[in-house]
């Protein structure tokens, strides 16, 4: 494989910064992989928008992205790896990765009782994915979905603690205390980011399913095998897009990526 090919970045998008989540375990598992996010801020977020409208959504961002060469695409938002996925694998010549059969797979691993909660935005829950990919794997399992989608504005707000976040999941979360779940997945980028308040309200005995890290190893696991994993010669790049306010995106996204933005630019993917 040519090292042209191997320096070839790896393309991000989410819906707004929760993606971030997802590139933070990234960079920690592949720290010297050049890099481009792409946070639809304008447009977060898309857990309330119809199936075609995430659908188009998910194809401007992946077009966008398909112009700065990347090598592979990760769609780091539930809801666009829900309804999206397929229809963009069947659009591109590279290797897309999604964050449900990630977190599916763990969960299931996860699991002593066999019963799994699933939380997420409407759109993901309505869309029944973990549900059919965690059978799919063990049809023995029991799964609980929750749509919880005061959550997304929270984090991207930067609400993640404190009473209002700690009011809102102990409002959504009653239900699924009497289940019996014993590992709950967080099928929203944005959901990570409230891992302590969620953790608190499910209690100590409920174990917290974070896609992200599953996403890095499977991504790791193809760049290896396809040869494009790249052997650090020169620094690695980062390049950041947003579609509205990057002072909003830096002022909340620096804190959850742990490390500076640079390099951030305003885009419009609509056009």
């Amino acid at each position: 494989m040519s090292s042209d090919i191997t320096n070839r970045p790896i393309g991000v998008f989410d819906s707004g910064i929760g993606g971030l989540t997802v590139l933070k375990e990234i960079l920690r598992v592949l720290p010297d992989e050049n890099t481009i996010y792409l946070g639809d801020t304008a447009r977060v977020p898309y857990g309330i928008r119809s199936p075609e409208t995430v659908i188009r959504y998910s194809f401007e961002n992946t077009k966008f992205l398909s112009f700065k060469d990347i090598k592979i695409l990760v769609i780091a938002c539930n809801t666009a790896s829900s309804v999206s996925l397929d229809a963009i694998k069947s659009r591109v010549s590279i290797p897309v990765v999604g964050v449900i059969e990630p977190g599916a797979k763990a969960a299931v691993m996860a699991t002593k009782n066999k019963k799994i909660g699933v939380i997420g935005t409407e759109a993901t829950i309505k869309s029944n994915a973990y549900t059919k990919a965690m059978k799919a794997i063990n049809e023995e399992v029991e799964v609980f979905c929750l749509a919880c989608p005061l959550f997304v504005p929270l984090v991207e707000e930067g609400w993640t603690e404190g009473h209002i976040a700690s009011m809102v999941a102990e409002k959504y979360l009653a239900g699924f205390k009497n289940k019996d779940i014993d590992t709950v997945v967080l099928g929203c980028t944005h959901y990570p980011l409230l891992k302590k308040v969620i953790a608190e309200v499910m209690g100590a005995g409920v174990r917290l399913i974070d896609s992200a890290i599953e996403i890095s190893q499977e991504i790791t696991v193809i760049l290896e095998d396809l040869g494009m994993k790249r052997e650090k010669k020169s620094p690695s790049f980062r390049e950041f897009y947003v579609t509205d306010s990057p002072e909003r995106f830096l002022n909340v996204g620096e804190k959850f990526l742990g490390q500076q933005i640079e390099h951030i630019e305003k885009i419009n993917v609509g056009n």
